[in-house]
């Protein structure tokens, strides 16, 4: 456990440095009402838009959503993040997600539509080059926006054998293995041509994953099988109560209950949460609330409240969700200028 986490719990903000973000931010998290408060900023590596948090929690990771495409490695000291050398470069370009899995950090390189592998030595550190990359091909029917594969997410599942990629351009999941440090696929999962999925949320007992759509304002209910490594969609449903407003509605983050009776999404453009009830294999959508801000690019939940990080308006905002509805409540924001996730340790 690192020095600080003695003092209290810790959140982490990526932030697009080209836009005039400061880097990656840390904040205290208050226990009682789930405020953050600024303690410090690095910006060493340009757009740190997402962050991953090793499992002890003394080792942060960014990736460096640029063309050249990188990942960064920070030892957290206090209230401070420290630079663990330098940025590795993934061989793929815009990488928008990563993700601990197997002794590596995992990337998912939007731009070039892959997944890239870079091993973590045991002191936390970066290896000095990836040690394996998959290239997702195929395309969409979006003439705009699935030209080619956008890989956008990565994650583990969470029985720990699998890595799961999120591929926008190709309207499908990926799940993946390593072997000798490679990512390889195992299975490629269709969705609705079109939809254009972004990120996907797993059910806290491993059921079910939900699917959220960027191109189509809509989750995807899938069941996965762990023991097979496979993902079955079942139904498809939508994030807003109506069409959206000028079609001018892309979802971007999504996330799932601690007690798996809640979903909650978060759409730019309309701006808003949406709360989805879990009903069995489906979901029922229980309404939206404002987001407080403008661009909403992340969602994430935390000891009983929401976070967003809303890349345009440049804050931070958090609510406080009733546990009998699962309707956020707004409670406060910070300011960072052009936020794109917060992540806690």
């Amino acid at each position: 456990m690192a020095d600080g986490d003695r003092r209290g719990r810790r959140a982490f903000i990526g932030s697009f440095t080209a836009a005039g973000g400061p880097g990656v931010v840390t904040a205290a998290v208050d226990a009682d009402s789930g405020a953050l408060a600024v303690l410090s900023s690095v910006d060493g590596v340009p757009d740190p838009s997402y962050l991953a948090l090793a499992p002890d929690g003394g080792t942060l990771y960014a990736v460096s959503e640029t063309a050249e495409g990188a990942v960064a490695a920070y030892r957290v000291n206090g209230d401070k993040l420290e630079p663990l050398g330098t940025p590795v470069r993934v061989g793929g370009a815009g990488p928008t997600h990563l993700s601990l899995f197997a002794g590596h950090v995992l990337t998912a390189d939007y731009g070039s539509g892959s997944v890239t592998a870079v091993p973590v030595r045991p002191d936390g550190t970066l290896a000095n080059r990836p040690s394996g990359q998959l290239r997702h091909t195929g395309s969409g029917p979006h003439e705009q926006r699935q030209q080619g594969p956008h890989a956008h997410q990565i994650q583990p599942d969470p029985s720990g054998r699998w890595a799961v990629s999120v591929d926008l351009g190709t309207d499908s999941v990926r799940v993946c293995t390593l072997a000798d440090g490679r990512p390889v696929l195992h299975r490629e999962i269709a969705l609705r041509p079109g939809s254009g999925p972004r990120h996907l949320a797993f059910h806290p007992d491993g059921s079910h994953a939900y699917v959220l759509n960027e191109l189509t304002p809509t989750v995807t209910v899938c069941r996965w099988d762990a023991d097979s490594g496979s993902l079955k969609p079942l139904t498809e449903v939508p994030v807003l109560p109506g069409p959206p407003d000028g079609d001018a509605a892309y979802p971007s983050g999504i996330v799932t209950s601690p007690d798996g009776r809640f979903v909650w999404t978060a759409t730019r453009g309309e701006d808003v949460l949406s709360v989805l009830a879990v009903e069995g294999d489906g979901l029922r959508l229980v309404g939206t609330v404002p987001c407080e801000g403008h661009w909403p690019r992340a969602l994430t939940e935390a000891g009983g409240h929401l976070y967003v990080a809303n890349e345009r308006s440049g804050d931070v905002t958090w609510f406080t969700v009733d546990p009998a509805t699962g309707v956020p409540r707004r409670s406060g924001s910070i300011k960072v200028t052009a936020a794109s996730c917060v992540i806690f340790d």
